[in-house]
């Protein structure tokens, strides 16, 4: 059966009820079948034995037994009982994890015994503790009373900064259950988490049960508490409820519903705020994903995105983050093979926009259906063919009818499309040749008349448009040195023409169609449009250059420059201008000009620029680099620039600001010291057209050895007057768990080069895909 990723949180919970439980754990697995076979094996200064009867050894005696290792002043073993006791400075040690204490008694066929004050320390973790007595009741079940654990110093200075302390506790390993009495968190003297009675998982495996408490704040709704349930409902189905307080909001319920099945997935969210007393009326939003496969390759796909208004995103930013927030989708695919690569398909697409007064949105045509057939096939003497035919019914969204602010001159219509392709590939280690003839035809039924072109006044009709291209690459080679190291360094040009005659297209309807961005990806096309509905005139030669240089020994690239440009040989008359009435005269495109560079490993150095020769000016730039001097130490800046539109400065950095940085690994046993370091972290997002901050992450997190403490704002523009500002805050305690709103999402995604404080050391969980 598959099972579910283990839940995150779920995993802290279990830690913090008690740490201490690892230790009867990790006793029991030093006996798998082949280890109670084993023989034992004693060694000492002086050994004391009598055949099939017992030994006594003293003097740094030893036992062994497969993986186990006791090590204590006096042993003694019991053949007939089968049992072993030691005595004095007995220490244990297995895979890196250590236990001692005076005094363990064991019989090691059953597993039943003691242990007198034992104190442990686990690798696992880098953390440890001490109990006043363990009892072994089998290999499966022990009980462990006035049970502590930290990752603090236990060299008697003073109290640890964090104490994790229990009164008695009840490992079940069979049945995977803990049960911790008087389970007490404190952090400096100051208890912030306990439980009179708390069941808790032995291992990573999943149980219901409530989880930690999550906080945060921010401007919109105020303070936010949540205490998340989880329901282990089955190895393939799990649910969390979150009820949440908002302070100035209400009482809301947040549901997740998760399931795994051998060849489908997904997931069911829910959020309801019955009453929000900001609004005066309730707030919903839901989310629905599932993906499946069948008959091989065949796949399908629900996903579905609704929220209950408009001002929703800016409210509940964090439910669903997208790059468009205002642009929630509606999708239901399926697709299947039908032979070889060939394979057909059907799709439903609707869109919900969130509209707002002041800024308004234009969105996407809702596609209902999509249906087609699509594939690729190789034919005799090297060709290779390729079509996709496809059926659209194209309507308006209901939220563009509703508004008169949108634009509803948009025409409705049915549109079958068929784009093929003929080509003949020939490829050379060193040199590549691609002729090829294709064609985009086109068939529309639309609901009203076109108003103009050549089509005006019609309703139905048709057109053909076909394409010839030439795509010829080289790549050059050789060795060269490069400021004393050994590089290869290549030479790559290019030469791609394109021939597509004009077809008046004015008027027609843009379903799926907008205006490529120029790049070096897309200059190298032979259509200035993504989708069908407009083909442009093209009767030119696209010519480029790329350079890279590689490390010798590795193949690593140290240096890539490139410069692009198109040449025209004719006027193009289907441009990408508003009004679809320029003809693009120039002779010659804008140059594009790249450059890249890690050679130095401290620097990462991009730089994009699209010059324009027939205003002698930059029309687009974009420079970035990255400094990463060491550990915990990255600075990254950008400038991004395109003219009459945008021009941005971003600033991120996370960087030591007090203290001595550490290298995030603890080897001695519960040596680290918990002594501070500040670290400052953030990104900001400056607007020089509009002079203004339109996005910003600004945090601290402070370094203590044994715990770390994390305070991180947001604040993101969600208009020119408006913005929703967010600030989380945590508190790790290494080796146990973190307590807080879990900023750490926002800081990897926001700043580039972001290193997880004690990243080697382990953090959470993991969470493996299902088998």
């Amino acid at each position: 059966m598959h099972h579910l990723p283990r839940h995150r949180h779920h995993a802290i919970a279990a830690a913090a009820c008690l740490a201490v439980g690892a230790w009867p754990s990790a006793w029991a697995q030093t006996a798998p079948a082949a280890a109670e076979k084993a023989p034992v094996i004693v060694e000492a200064q002086e050994v004391r034995a009598r055949p099939d009867l017992d030994a006594v050894a003293e003097g740094d005696a030893k036992l062994r037994q497969g993986p186990l290792e006791i090590r204590a002043d006096r042993l003694s073993y019991d053949q007939a009982t089968d049992t072993a006791r030691a005595f004095g400075n007995v220490r244990i040690s297995r895979d890196g994890n250590v236990y001692s204490g005076p005094e363990l008694q064991l019989k090691l066929g059953t597993y039943e015994g003691y242990f007198v004050n034992p104190t442990y320390f686990f690798s696992r973790t880098q953390a440890g503790g001490s109990a006043s007595r363990l009892d072994f009741m089998g290999k499966d079940v022990a009980l462990a009373t006035d049970g502590n654990y930290t990752s603090c110093p236990r060299d008697g200075s003073g109290e640890p900064a964090w104490l994790l302390q229990t009164r008695r506790v009840r490992m079940d390993l069979a049945n995977n259950e803990g049960i911790a009495e008087g389970a007490v968190l404190r952090f400096y003297g100051v208890p912030i988490l306990a439980a009179p009675v708390l069941s808790f998982p032995l291992t990573d495996a999943r149980k219901s049960g409530w989880l930690p408490p999550t906080t945060s704040v921010d401007n919109k709704s105020g303070l936010q508490l949540s205490v998340p349930y989880y329901w282990n409902i089955a190895p393939n189905r799990d649910a969390t409820l979150t009820p949440t307080v908002f302070a100035k909001r209400g009482v809301a319920l947040g549901t997740q519903f998760r399931y795994l099945e051998r060849s489908d997935e997904g997931s069911l969210t829910f959020f309801t705020l019955p009453n929000d007393r900001l609004t005066g009326h309730s707030r919903d939003s839901l989310g629905y994903l599932h993906e499946g496969n069948f008959l091989g390759n065949g796949f399908y796909k629900a996903d579905v995105t609704r929220v209950s208004d408009n001002e929703y995103w800016k409210d509940f930013p964090g439910d669903y983050p997208s790059l468009l927030p205002r642009l929630l989708t509606g999708d239901a695919q399926v697709q299947a093979p039908v032979f070889g690569n060939w394979k057909t398909y059907a799709r439903v697409l609707r869109w919900q926009i969130l509209q707002d007064k002041v800024n308004p949105i234009e969105a996407p045509y809702d596609r209902y259906p999509q249906v087609g057939l699509r594939g690729t096939q190789r034919l005799p003497g090297g060709f290779e063919f390729g079509m996709e035919t496809e059926f659209n019914r194209f309507t308006n969204p209901n939220d563009i009818t509703s508004d008169d602010r949108i634009k509803t001159d948009r025409i409705p219509g049915d549109r079958w499309h068929t784009v093929g392709s003929l080509s003949l590939p020939l490829v050379t280690p060193s040199w590549s040749l691609v002729p090829k003839f294709s064609f985009n035809a086109a068939s529309y039924h639309l609901d009203k008349p076109l108003t103009q072109g050549e089509f005006n006044g019609r309703r139905q009709f048709s057109r053909t448009i076909p394409t010839f291209s030439l795509d010829s690459a080289w790549v050059l080679e050789r060795d060269a040195t490069w400021f004393g190291r050994d590089m290869h360094q290549t030479l790559e040009p290019r030469l791609y023409y394109v021939k597509t005659p004009y077809r008046d297209q004015k008027g027609l309807p843009k379903f799926d169609t907008a205006a490529r961005d120029f790049n070096f990806d897309s200059i190298y096309s032979d259509n200035g449009f993504s989708g069908v509905d407009r083909v442009s005139d093209y009767h030119q030669v696209t010519a480029g250059v790329t350079t890279r240089m590689l490390d010798a020994q590795t193949g690593a690239e140290a240096l890539r420059v490139g410069i692009a440009q198109r040449f025209l040989l004719s006027d193009q008359r289907v441009t990408t201008d508003l009004d679809e009435t320029k003809v693009n005269t120039q002779s010659v495109s804008d140059l594009l000009l790249m450059g890249s560079t890690s050679f130095w490993p401290q620097w990462t150095l991009d730089a994009g620029v699209q010059y324009s020769p027939e205003f002698s000016r930059t029309t687009r730039s974009l420079l970035s680099a990255r400094y990463s001097p060491g550990p915990y130490r990255t600075l990254y800046t950008a400038y991004r620039f395109k003219r009459d539109e945008s021009e941005q400065a971003e600033l991120g950095w996370q960087w030591p600001v007090y203290g001595q940085v550490r290298s995030g690994k603890r080897s001695t046993e519960g040596q680290q010291q918990c002594s501070g370091a500040w670290y400052s972290v953030g990104r900001v997002n400056y607007s020089l057209r509009e002079r203004r901050v339109t996005d910003s992450v600004l945090g601290f997190e402070y370094d203590a050895g044994c715990w770390i403490g994390r305070v991180v704002a947001k604040r993101v523009s969600t208009s020119r007057q408006d913005a929703t500002t967010q600030l989380g805050f945590e508190i790790e305690f290494v080796g146990l768990s973190r307590l807080g709103t879990n900023p750490l999402k926002v800081l990897k995604d926001n700043i580039p080069g972001y290193r997880l404080l004690r990243d080697d050391a382990p953090t959470e969980a993991s969470s493996p895909t299902a088998p």
